[in-house]
């Protein structure tokens, strides 16, 4: 066997996200890249490890136990480096973290000085859905999660970063097309578009237009919010959108806020963990400097 901790780490991977693409997109790596290294690992030994069946990766039973032991491998060798820097003062470890899609735009900024001044520091950050960021609370598989609603329940803590603020937005020239269009009225003849069922976004604008007691009459459903917003750019239609998500767009006019009754609507940017969770020396140190640090970062990057 001459297998590297590289091609272990790039096994591991696919056989968490099943995936080659997905694999290649969170390890920051070429598609071709990461089938090679599956190749040469997968040569080494006489059973198969993964089936492809269409573009969907299954682990062989195998697979599953070889897996199995690649984390094994994998948390070792992190605990060798761990011990070797802590011995030298410095912190080492990585900080796991799931933010909402949004928040993508959000979390990075309170992270960058953090990571530059823990070189030793390794992030694993998923963007995903509401849904899923809960979900990995629940089963204490991250340190931290990214919220702009609170979650239901009381074994959580909560830390506020900034405000979250929603406008209805639309195509800026379909809006001068519809000179009589004004906060008393949507148009209907463009749909409004949501966010998928779960995200924090469309519940909160299904709470507005329930509020205000707005019908909508055509409506589009798109997977992300950076779908949201090339739909709106592209004419389809009309959105209730964070503004941190689209200040380029403001500012170039590619689109525009509409005035309207009952908007913006602010929530707050929170960190969130589990309630009485043991933090590691990483996830304490990331706490304690966001704690510290948090109004100026706001002040910088969000004023």
């Amino acid at each position: 066997m001459n297998y590297t901790l590289n091609q272990l780490q790039i096994f591991v991977k696919v056989a968490q996200t099943k995936s080659i693409t997905k694999a290649s997109e969170e390890l920051n790596l070429t598609q071709p890249a990461v089938s090679i290294q599956i190749k040469n690992f997968q040569s080494q030994f006489e059973l198969p490890l993964i089936e492809i069946v269409g573009k969907k990766v299954y682990l062989t039973d195998f697979g599953k136990e070889i897996a199995e032991s690649a984390e094994e491998i994998i948390e070792q060798v992190y605990a060798i480096n761990y011990r070797m820097r802590a011995f030298q003062g410095q912190l080492f470890g990585r900080l796991k973290v799931s933010v909402v899609s949004t928040g993508k735009y959000v979390l990075p900024y309170f992270l960058t000085d953090f990571l530059k001044a823990n070189q030793g520091v390794e992030l694993s950050m998923d963007v995903t859905n509401r849904g899923k960021v809960i979900e990995s609370l629940k089963q204490n598989e991250v340190d931290f999660s990214l919220v702009s609603l609170p979650i239901e329940g009381n074994q959580y803590e909560y830390m506020d970063l900034i405000t979250n603020e929603l406008y209805l937005v639309g195509n800026s020239e379909l809006l001068d097309q519809n000179p009589e269009f004004n906060q008393n009225q949507l148009p209907t003849n463009l749909p409004i578009i949501f966010r998928e069922a779960g995200s924090g976004t469309r519940t909160t604008m299904e709470t507005f237009l329930a509020n205000q007691e707005i019908r909508v009459l055509k409506k589009i459903e798109l997977m992300s919010n950076e779908a949201v917003k090339q739909a709106v750019i592209a004419g389809l239609g009309y959105s209730i959108m964070p503004i941190i998500g689209i200040k380029n767009e403001l500012q170039n006019g590619s689109l525009r806020i509409i005035p309207q009754k009952g908007l913006p609507i602010t929530t707050q940017w929170t960190l969130v963990w589990l309630k009485g969770k043991k933090h590691s020396p990483v996830a304490d140190a990331f706490l304690r400097y966001v704690k510290e640090h948090k109004d100026q970062i706001s002040q910088k990057y969000f004023k």
